[in-house]
């Protein structure tokens, strides 16, 4: 008997229209995919009602659990996993469900088909996934790629300023999700991020609020992303401070900047990495 691995507490009575998910791991760069979903959840007061079995999806040895301990006694410890949680829009009352989990190590398929059948119990035809890389990008810069299930959907990307992808390489747990969503007749669309390598460490709030009000309009419903421009707009101050004072990181910004002028930004790929210019933002930016 296939041991169960998504377990429903309260199974919402309403109809939705739309999933949207987003994974920690690798597929969450500058932390935008993950924040992006933690902030739906509590923009639109939407409630948990699904979690994710961990035993069956995760590698404690790789995706270890998170432990609290006080005064020499552990208070709590929590495993990897994913919560599925549901929100109603305000036009139609259709609702729509949000999927905050960790990317799974294990039994990706399996995973993906507990998905679908939940989408299906839920009348669930359109599925959104979110994520983020690094890319040789300014951090100033709100770029969004994305690839959809049919031509009327990459139609859609485009009119809104979304690049189409094309990549081979290693994928990601969205790409399964994708995929299956295509045999499965879902509407399926993936839109990814780019950050900027050399800034680590810290979740890029701009990109942010140019990923959530696409996704209010892709999905119809409304969202506000306010708060997200104000830290953008803290953080974007801090980091023009510490390029200025840092001359290599600079120099590297500057000729990025001349590049994308002159059009040869898509062939720059990789130069920052290979020469350790990076800086991690959580050791030199004032705490939120």
């Amino acid at each position: 008997m296939k041991e169960q691995g998504i377990y429903i507490e309260q199974l919402p009575e309403q109809r939705h229209s739309l999933l949207i998910t987003g994974f920690d791991g690798w597929g969450n760069a500058l932390d935008v995919s993950r924040a992006m979903v933690s902030y739906l959840i509590r923009k639109l007061k939407a409630k948990y009602f699904a979690w994710i079995n961990p035993e069956l999806f995760y590698r404690y040895d790789e995706n270890r659990p998170l432990v609290k301990v006080k005064d020499g006694r552990l208070m709590g410890i929590s495993p990897p996993g994913g919560s599925f949680y549901t929100t109603l829009t305000d036009s139609d009352e259709k609702g729509i469900v949000i999927l905050k989990a960790s990317e799974p190590n294990l039994r990706w398929f399996q995973f993906v088909d507990e998905i679908f059948s939940l989408c299906n119990k839920l009348d669930i035809k359109t599925i959104i996934n979110v994520g983020s890389m690094y890319d040789d990008v300014l951090h100033s810069d709100r770029i969004i790629s994305g690839l959809a299930s049919n031509e009327n959907l990459v139609d859609t990307l485009k009119q809104k300023n979304i690049f189409p992808i094309t990549y081979s390489g290693p994928g990601g747990i969205h790409s399964t999700l994708h995929s299956e969503a295509q045999k499965r007749g879902f509407q399926c669309i993936s839109l990814w991020c780019h950050c900027p390598y050399y800034l680590q460490g810290a979740t890029h709030f701009g990109l942010m609020s140019q990923l959530g009000s696409l996704l209010s309009s892709l999905g119809e419903f409304e969202l506000d992303v306010k708060e997200l421009d104000t830290n953008w707009k803290d953080m974007n101050r801090q980091i023009k401070a510490l390029i200025e004072e840092n001359p290599e990181l600079h120099a590297m910004v500057n000729g990025l900047r001349k590049a994308k002028v002159r059009g040869s930004w898509v062939n720059m790929k990789g130069s920052g990495k290979e020469n350790g210019k990076i800086i991690q933002l959580k050791d030199f930016l004032e705490p939120k």
